[in-house]
């Protein structure tokens, strides 16, 4: 049944999608929330130089309609039983769209490093204030990069009326929305560096302090309110009936944290996909000023924050790995991880920063990945090793931090889901580096799942977001921690954060020996 029309069924299915940086993922889900069928179209990431990065909103609303349509299809329902469809999104980038809601720019990736210079006028001139206010700090993410095209495309900010993230454009395209109508969802308050994020609400001091228009951010919402319905213009891209309602949906981490059941204070959330993300539950708001490191993202559920950091590109430097250096054909990941598991605890030696993009959190743009102490005795399985043991150590600080913040939780229980978690060896080694007990999912598209029962509580067809979520994960594995193993870490951990510590002068001066 769908509340709030005339339309009354014996079914009803929820449509849930991820706009991914590799991809766009749509699934359809029954009101048990079992997952009928699912379709992903590959995206295309325009990257004409280092540092680059951007995505054709065109495209992106095109690769949904085409992933929702493939979904619908290959799932056999009737498309006039679609109740409702939620959308989530990459959060650290951010695109502009016109008065009609048309995209007034380019959608700014998370991954483009143009913005640098801004990011550091803004670290400047109010570091500490926008992590206190905004809950993160500034980084390649939406303040300074709408810095950037205030400064340099004068003409596409002026035609810029709202500037929005990824998912709220599709939505409101789908919806025929226009910037009057657009939205910022609350979940990616601690990317904006302009918001006040303990009142859900954008503040005049960072606004006022970098000379950005209040009219050109828009109303912040909840994920769950339903900001329109399908339009006939794109209900037949989309296989479905016009008329479907669309909830405002939230990002991506706050969609995959939420489809995991991360309801319970002091739980931690590994999303090891394209970025290497580490969170936990807290039910206040604190934030991180002193070690610059956790952001402190908004739940779905109102009242209980997320603080996260994460690795920009994490897992993009496993699949660089085996592209770039196993070879023609190139290795596959069951084959790495069986040579990987010969090596002992450390890789002999042998450590790897996995900041290929600069450090995001705590923020050292100038930090580049490395191989360290490499020996003739390394092979291709002890390179594969550090790269994974490099991604565990950074979350081996990140959970230091949270300790630090939230002295009273133990912080001892991770879930692991994402590409990365299907890994038995990448998981035993996060359990082992960090010391605590790492489960797994059998159904990881917990993104899908999240952003799909949104969209249900939000038209009143799943009474609550508890049970419906519990109904649709199904445990996987548990890998317990080896003592012995993590106490052997230990050094490797305290050595890794003196390198990075000891690069990032080098790596300052790299670009002017380049040119000497």
């Amino acid at each position: 049944m769908r509340k709030g029309t005339t339309l009354i069924r014996d079914k009803a299915y929820l449509i849930g999608v991820d706009i991914g940086t590799q991809g766009t993922k749509a699934a359809v889900f029954d009101e048990g929330m079992q997952m009928l069928a699912t379709a992903l179209i590959p995206s295309n990431l325009i990257s004409p130089e280092p540092g680059v990065v951007w995505q054709e909103p065109a495209e992106m609303l095109d690769e949904c309609c085409r992933a929702i349509r493939q979904a619908v299809e290959r799932a056999g329902i009737d498309a006039r039983l679609v109740a409702a469809i939620g959308l989530d999104g990459q959060m650290a980038g951010i695109m502009g769209i016109d008065a009609g809601g048309d995209a007034s720019t380019y959608y700014d990736s998370w991954l483009d490093m143009r913005c640098r210079p801004q990011m550091d006028h803004m670290n400047r001139v109010a570091g500490k204030r926008i992590i206190e206010l905004s809950g993160g700090p500034a980084t390649f993410v939406h303040g300074p990069k709408i810095l950037w095209w205030k400064e340099n495309q004068p003409e596409a900010y002026r035609n810029t009326a709202k500037f929005v993230l990824p998912h709220a454009y599709v939505v409101g395209k789908l919806c025929g929305l226009d910037a009057g109508k657009a939205y910022f969802d609350y979940t990616h308050l601690h990317f904006s560096c302009l918001s006040d994020n303990a009142n859900k609400a954008w503040s005049n001091e960072l606004l006022d302090t970098f000379g950005i228009e209040r009219d050109k951010m828009p109303d912040i919402v909840s994920p769950f309110e339903v900001v329109g319905t399908l339009q006939a213009e794109y209900a037949a891209a989309c296989g479905l009936p016009q008329g479907v309602p669309m909830v405002a949906g939230c990002g991506d981490t706050a969609a995959s944290t939420f489809g995991s059941g991360m309801f319970e204070a002091g739980m931690m959330l590994d999303i090891a996909g394209t970025a290497s993300v580490l969170c936990s539950v807290v039910d206040s708001y604190v934030p991180d000023t002193q070690h610059e490191t956790m952001a402190m993202m908004r739940s779905p559920v109102d009242g209980l924050f997320l603080p996260l950091a994460y690795i920009n590109g994490g897992g993009m430097c496993i699949r660089w790995f085996r592209n770039t250096l196993t070879g023609e054909p190139m290795a596959d990941y069951d084959q790495l991880q069986a040579e990987a598991e010969q090596v002992p605890w450390g890789s002999e030696g042998l450590l790897f920063i996995p900041h290929f993009s600069g450090r995001v959190l705590p923020n050292d743009p100038y930090l580049k990945g490395s191989y360290l102490g490499m020996d003739f005795k390394h092979t291709r399985a002890h390179l594969y090793r550090a790269v994974l043991e490099g991604i565990a150590y950074e979350y081996h600080y990140y959970r230091s931090v949270l300790k630090q913040l939230h002295p009273q939780m133990p912080f001892d229980r991770l879930l692991s889901v994402g590409g990365g978690a299907n890994s038995p060896l990448f998981t035993q080694i996060k359990a082992d580096v960090l010391g605590v007990t790492v489960s797994t999912l059998q159904l990881g598209e917990t993104a899908l799942i999240g952003s799909a029962v949104i969209a249900g509580v939000g038209i009143g067809l799943l009474d609550g977001y508890a049970q419906p979520i519990r109904q649709a994960i199904r445990p996987g594995s548990t890998f317990r921690h080896d003592q012995v193993a993590h106490t052997r870490y230990a050094p490797y951990v305290a050595a890794y954060l003196d390198a990075m510590a000891d690069l990032s002068g080098l790596y300052r001066r790299l670009p002017a020996l380049g040119k000497a």
